[in-house]
């Protein structure tokens, strides 16, 4: 699984941070940022969770 955030769409509520903190991290301004982008199986139901939670849509995966 791979794994993206649009960053025009991100506003920083932080969800998919508190959800997947192996996979996700937030920037200087609170807003999403992947820091594994290429999601190995363990993680991959965190993730999913993190997509559901993100008010904005803003995670993509494939």
């Amino acid at each position: 699984m791979k794994v993206s955030i649009d960053v025009d769409r991100c506003q920083g509520h932080g969800r998919c941070y508190e959800v997947a903190p192996d996979v996700f991290t937030d920037d200087d301004r609170g807003r999403g940022e992947v820091i594994m982008a290429d999601v190995p199986a363990e993680f991959e139901a965190q993730v999913l969770l993190a997509v559901s939670a993100c008010p904005e849509k803003a995670i993509t995966i494939s």
